[in-house]
């Protein structure tokens, strides 16, 4: 009788195995190929996602100055922005949400200057509605350099920095912008001139012969001020038309307060706060403008320091 051959056999066996091994791989891919592209087509189905380019209107306007449209250049640059604002989903829904708290102070603020109330969506574009400080040292806001600040009458030393203050740097924003449309006799080259300065302004119109904001050849940042304001009233508008469904109780509340005068040194301001029932970072956050943990307070100048109603703020114990 012939001896089996066992090396035959094991070969056999391993060879058995293996394909056995990778039919069922080829077979488990295959149906996680299927599933992944099944599942695919079901997500962009209930999604039903595309890029598009945004609704551009055929007339815009600024502060009831019409818009150039006709201009491709003009119309391309607004574009960007509409296209940049649009897709730039966190930093847009942020501004919807803020803008539903600080709207409603910046507005009567404007009204009783005389200002367009389109110049809100300047004070957005500066800041996106945050008291943030640029590495040029422009601060708050509305964005104020210290030397702008103090001219148009905003206390800031090491303890008070009114740039601060929404309602008091807000005031002073309509200050500069009144002069800036007396000298220019147009709300867009105010706008301009509260990113690049009125004697920027004033220049380049003199040296390109121009007399307008969009006939002049302007650094990127000025350039695109004017079109991001734009931008950001015409998604204000509509937010719907461009993606933006946040619905009003997912918006910021307003912060409801109560004013503490205060003509006095204040020693320290956290102690102060615990008078009040509240804390001293609550306190700072209600009165960013307030710079330090005291206020020594000789002229006995009058300030008024917000205390936040029990019903718009939580106290952590």
């Amino acid at each position: 009788m012939k001896k089996p051959n066992i090396r035959y056999n094991k070969f056999v066996y391993f060879l058995s195995g293996s394909i056995l091994t990778l039919s069922a791989l080829f077979i488990i891919t295959s149906l996680n190929f299927q599933a992944n592209e099944n599942d695919k087509k079901n997500f962009e189905k209930s999604l039903n996602y595309k890029i598009i380019t945004p609704f551009l209107p055929e007339k815009l306007s600024f502060a009831g100055e019409n818009v150039p449209l006709k201009s491709s250049d003009v119309k391309e640059r607004i574009e960007r922005e509409i296209i940049v604002n649009t897709y730039w989903h966190s930093n847009t829904i942020l501004a919807l949400k803020r803008a539903a708290r600080w709207f409603p102070v910046i507005e009567p603020i404007l009204k009783q200057n005389n200002i367009p109330d389109d110049f809100k969506f300047l004070c957005l574009i500066e800041s996106n509605l945050e008291n943030v400080s640029s590495p040029a040292g422009a601060v708050g806001f509305w964005q104020f350099l210290k030397t702008v600040g103090l001219q148009y009458g905003l206390e800031i030393n090491s303890q008070i920095d009114e740039r601060y203050d929404v309602e008091k740097s807000s005031e002073a924003a309509c200050k500069y912008l009144n002069d800036a449309y007396d000298i220019f006799g147009s709300w867009t080259l105010a706008a301009a001139s509260f990113n690049f300065g009125k004697n920027g302004i004033k220049k380049q119109l003199t040296r390109q012969k121009a007399n307008n904001y969009y006939n002049l050849v302007l650094g990127e940042e000025t350039s695109r001020y004017i079109p991001r304001a734009i931008a950001m009233k015409q998604i204000f508008s509509n937010p719907k038309l461009y993606g933006f469904n946040i619905p009003q109780n997912e918006r910021y509340k307003p912060l409801k307060t109560k004013s503490i005068v205060i003509d006095s040194t204040i020693s320290n301001f956290p102690e102060f706060a615990v008078s009040y029932g509240i804390n001293y970072k609550i306190l700072k956050e209600f009165n960013p403008w307030l710079r330090d943990n005291k206020l020594i307070n000789k002229r006995k100048k009058k300030y008024l320091i917000k205390i936040p109603l029990k019903s718009s703020v939580y106290v952590i114990e």
